[in-house]
């Protein structure tokens, strides 16, 4: 495959709403899915994840990143689980650097998930990571970068921690039993 784009996500779940699986729904869509994907596909040239700017508000804690011990908050669910999509594409942009890995925020635009109250550019949201999966440009053809309108940006520190992204494999590959490395 040229170009993956992980682009499935939920938002603010009213409650811990459970997978067959019995993991949270924000989890498993937001984070399990994308890495399990990642995991059990050939490695494609290129990976975009989609991301949220609200990764920067996540507390990164990851004793119980399922929910099962605190009480649910949608919120902070949500940004955790952006954060660790957002760390999972800087690992692998580090430990697989013969492809392409990259996290985007597409910005509060509106989608179904976005809703139609959302003030975001609906083209911008989707440009980033399309030319980020296709474009031969200098710009485009590097690894490792948090983008929001085809700017790159600073993630949170704590994505790009080489020691938290290794104990966000870890913890992953724990809980899905599959391992990217």
């Amino acid at each position: 495959m040229d170009a993956v784009i992980h682009n499935a996500g939920v938002f603010l779940e009213p409650s811990r709403s459970t997978t067959a699986d019995g993991y949270a729904k924000t989890l498993a869509v937001n984070t399990l899915a994308p890495y399990m994907l990642t995991g059990l596909i050939g490695r494609p040239d290129r990976l975009i994840y989609l991301s949220s700017g609200l990764h920067h508000a996540a507390a990164g804690s990851l004793r119980d990143i399922d929910w099962t011990s605190r009480s649910w908050n949608a919120a902070q669910a949500y940004s955790q689980s952006k954060l660790h999509v957002t760390a999972l594409a800087l690992t692998l942009a580090r430990v697989w650097p013969e492809v392409l890995s990259n996290a985007v925020d597409p910005g509060w635009v509106p989608t179904k998930m976005g809703g139609p109250a959302a003030t975001g550019d609906l083209q911008m949201g989707y440009l980033t990571q399309t030319w980020l999966a296709v474009s031969n440009d200098a710009a485009a053809t590097v690894s490792g970068g948090y983008w929001y309108h085809r700017q790159r940006q600073a993630p949170a520190a704590q994505a790009r921690d080489p020691a938290f992204q290794d104990q966000l494999m870890d913890r992953l590959a724990a809980l899905t039993g599959v391992a990217l490395f």
